[in-house]
């Protein structure tokens, strides 16, 4: 009887759904939460932003480019895990760092149906330097206060059920 209450529980632990401690594969969650370097960008209509313009909310940012092929790729999960998370405690933000502006952008949008992500560009190309990031697509986890908690580098499918279970205790226990 003890054999079988032990099998139980262990299959019973390996179902259970991630916990904010438990980061899916490839998504480095760090020690302490670090600060983000002010990363200024545009908006689709070319207004100044910059990251600080989405303090009190959990950030999934996303730096990407058009010509990245992995960021295309994932771009569709992005835009469904906004629609199934998305609001005031949380929000993909999308920085791509194409250099030529903002209309490639939103053909690509218009392309492939993406409805959910705001269209953010950063045609410097100075995010990648500011966060440190070495190759695309980049994706960092920004707590409500502003600083990084985590990243993973290269793509991801973001709208999966242990993603989207990872990113909601992430929100709900920040």
């Amino acid at each position: 009887m003890k054999a079988l209450v032990a099998a139980f529980l262990a299959v019973a632990w390996l179902n259970l759904p991630l916990s904010a401690a438990e980061a899916p594969p490839n998504f480095a969650i760090h020690d302490a939460p670090k600060p983000v370097p002010e990363v200024r960008f545009e908006n689709g209509d070319g207004e100044a932003r910059t990251l600080a313009d989405f303090r009190g909310r959990v950030v999934l940012l996303n730096v990407w480019a058009t010509w990245c092929v992995p960021c295309r790729e994932e771009m569709p999960t992005l835009d469904r895990l906004q629609a199934k998370l998305g609001g005031p405690n949380f929000e993909v933000v999308a920085l791509s760092i194409d250099r030529a502006g903002p209309n490639v952008v939103r053909e690509f949008f218009a392309e492939i149906g993406i409805e959910n992500i705001a269209l953010h560009i950063d045609a410097s190309g100075k995010a990648l330097f500011g966060l440190g990031i070495v190759g695309l697509p980049a994706t960092l986890l920004i707590n409500r206060e502003g600083e990084e908690i985590g990243r993973l580098i290269g793509p991801a499918e973001w709208d999966s059920p242990e993603m989207i279970e990872f990113i909601r205790s992430t929100i709900t226990d920040d």
